[in-house]
């Protein structure tokens, strides 16, 4: 383990001083036990007073011990891979180049926006922060990457990026995003004689993970401004809505009038918080699931996403809101923000409903009955015990119900001082009903989500292979792959692997068993049972004298070629094309070598998962996973793999091997 680390740290001579450097001045400068020394920090006002080196100086200093640890992870990590790309000179000259120039660029547009009132620039504390220009070089060298971590890098990026700037809202993340949008440009101008594709295509496992990771930076925005309180980001005012009655609040109602129900009201914003945090646990939970291709995560997102633009534009109707006071502290801007705060949730379900086809994975019938029935009875719960409580406590029966349904809405919807109304455990109870819920609801979904899929059971996958060893064809195996059911004959003997598509059974290779024939008719049998209409893809010539008697018509979709390996050689003029690239290969040291995807070590895993991004990305057709298979297909046990390994270890090409 320890050589290893030390061996990365020779490796990316600039991160590991950069990192060495800032640990060093965080000691001198004293920044992890006092307050940061002003006259090193970035500002518009030290500008104004001459101190015209701290655009530099604030890049070499971390302000607290949270942001340097964070910062060392970013540089050992992300900047270790981008020093690779660009080399120790571009890395050097970026790192500083770019935290110099975004600085700049947010001293200036800090000083504009100070100069138009604005209260996050009036307001901000001078910047020491060397992610500045960390983040800049980073996004200089994703113009380099190939286009599956360029795509992820700058994705995943500016998504952080935005989200810190619009709801926390302090200048350092200003000054960040300002950086990262200059390293895209300078990148760009360096790279302009490396070619890529206008447009790259994603597979489907890349769209899902790149889908699921907006969800979830997009659901752990509001997280900012409703934990801490403290966001001046122009989202955070709106955000602020669901959080609901704040202490002092309550306690300007204790003190004209102290009693004990007011003084047991004191203890209940905390369980008004976690109420408010639903739809952020929501948007994990809605990523996983997006991350494995499921339709139930994909409705999840999207609801989520629906609802809180709904729950945000009746906020921004709300009195609090509204009230002339609340609009002066939030600033003038405050309609403009409101509206980007609406557009956020509306462009995220936008973006859902464009890849929705991606995420067609759907769970069993009784998984699914299973969380209907636990989510009908949660919501009962609380309907019942709410109402209960308010009749209890001598409200009427419309009040109670409309109460009831307010509890699971995040706190700033339900209005009103609980503990003026209601004495005893009454307010307590009030709060926890719909913390229940959504905890009950969560680990719901949790399970729905890890239900088994549609398609072919166990028992089914287990009878189906076994089938495959003793009577396949050489396309039998494609049967196995996800999303396919098993049909078997009675007796067992013999088996068809289909998929169906809008009340079309879609059979995927010869049938599997001794008697073609049998099984093939009684296939037919049981799909005109069901409704459907079956179709035989990929047979051979072997199957269609069955199909002929039955009236069917064929068309060729190819052609197989067998190669005979025994006496198989390169000799001859029609293989010198093949015999060059096989000497030229040997001679450089590139190696075959044969393998399985649970033998792989984890670094020639990822390289093959880049490299099959890579491919796919510089196509002009989509990734036909139905036909050609893709990586999910690659890591069956019983699929063999030749890796083309270089000379200096990193994975050259891949080829898969049915068995």
């Amino acid at each position: 383990m320890i050589t290893r680390a030390l061996r990365h740290l020779r490796a990316h001579p600039v991160s590991s001083s950069f990192a060495a450097t800032l640990v060093l001045t965080s000691l001198v400068c004293g920044t992890l036990w006092r307050a940061h020394p002003r006259w090193l920090a970035a500002s518009p006002a030290a500008i104004a007073d001459g101190r015209w080196w701290t655009p530099f100086t604030a890049l070499l200093v971390p302000d607290s011990l949270i942001e340097l640890i964070l910062t060392l992870l970013l540089i050992l990590t992300v900047l270790a891979y981008a020093e690779r790309l660009l080399g120790t000179v571009k890395s050097v000259l970026l790192i500083v180049g770019t935290g110099v120039l975004g600085t700049l660029a947010g001293i200036g547009t800090q000083a504009l926006a100070a100069s138009q009132g604005a209260v996050w620039a009036r307001t901000a504390e001078p910047v020491l922060d060397p992610a500045i220009g960390v983040v800049g070089a980073i996004m200089a060298a994703s113009a380099f990457a190939p286009a599956l971590w360029r795509r992820r890098i700058r994705l995943l990026g500016f998504s952080l990026l935005l989200m810190f700037a619009l709801y926390g809202g302090d200048v350092d993340s200003v000054y960040r995003l300002f950086s990262a949008v200059i390293g895209v440009f300078v990148g760009m101008v360096l790279a302009r004689r490396v070619r890529h594709p206008l447009w790259h295509r994603s597979s489907y496992g890349e769209v899902r993970a790149l889908v699921a990771a907006a969800v979830a930076v997009t659901g752990l925005g509001p997280l900012i401004v409703l934990i801490t309180g403290v966001g001046v980001g122009p989202l955070s005012p709106v955000i602020a809505g669901f959080r609901g009655t704040g202490v002092d609040a309550i306690l300007t109602r204790c003190a004209a009038q102290l009693s004990d129900r007011c003084v047991a009201g004191l203890g209940f914003g905390t369980w008004s918080l976690l109420s408010s945090l639903a739809p952020v646990l929501l948007s994990l939970i809605a990523a996983m699931g997006l991350r494995a291709g499921r339709r139930a995560g994909w409705i999840l997102a999207l609801f989520v996403n629906v609802g809180s633009a709904a729950l945000i534009g009746v906020s921004l109707g709300m009195d609090d809101l509204r009230h002339p006071a609340e609009i002066v502290a939030i600033d003038r801007a405050f309609p403009g923000f409101a509206v980007v705060a609406l557009l956020v949730p509306i462009a995220m379900a936008a973006v859902l409903l464009a890849a929705r086809r991606r995420f067609a994975v759907r769970a069993e019938g009784s998984a699914v009955r299973r969380f209907a029935v636990t989510l009908s009875v949660s919501a009962a719960s609380v309907l019942v015990v709410g109402v209960v409580v308010v009749l209890l406590s001598g409200g009427d029966i419309g009040f109670a119900l409309l109460d009831s349904l307010r509890r699971l809405l995040p706190a700033g919807f339900t209005h009103g001082h609980p503990h003026t109304h209601f004495g005893g455990v009454a307010p307590l109870v009030r709060h926890l009903i719909g913390v229940l819920f959504w905890i009950v609801t969560a680990f719901a979904l949790v399970r729905l989500l890890r239900a088994p899929a549609i398609g072919a059971s166990v028992d089914e996958s287990d009878r189906h292979r076994a089938l495959l060893h003793a009577h396949s064809g050489t396309l039998g195996f494609l049967g196995t792959w996800e999303g396919s059911r098993h049909w078997f004959t009675p007796d067992g003997g013999g088996a068809m692997a289909y998929r169906v598509i809008s009340g079309i059974a879609i059979a995927v290779a010869d049938p599997v068993g001794a008697d073609a024939a049998a099984t093939v008719r009684g296939f037919v049998d049981f799909c005109d049972r069901q409704g459907w209409m079956p179709v035989l893809y990929s047979v051979h010539e072997e199957t269609l004298p069955v199909t002929r008697a039955l009236g069917w018509t064929e068309i060729p979709v190819g052609e197989e070629t067998v190669v005979p390996l025994e006496g198989f050689g390169l000799e001859g003029r029609s293989w010198a094309k093949v015999r060059q690239p096989y000497r030229r290969g040997s001679r450089d040291g590139l190696r075959a070598e044969w393998t399985r995807w649970h033998d792989l070590p984890a670094g020639l895993s990822a390289q093959l998962e880049a490299l099959s991004e890579h491919w796919i990305a510089e196509k002009a057709l989509p990734e036909m996973g139905f036909t050609l298979g893709g990586l999910d297909e690659l890591k069956d046990p019983d699929v063999a793999l030749m890796l083309a390994i270089g000379a200096d270890g990193d994975l050259q090409a891949v080829t898969s091997w049915l068995p």
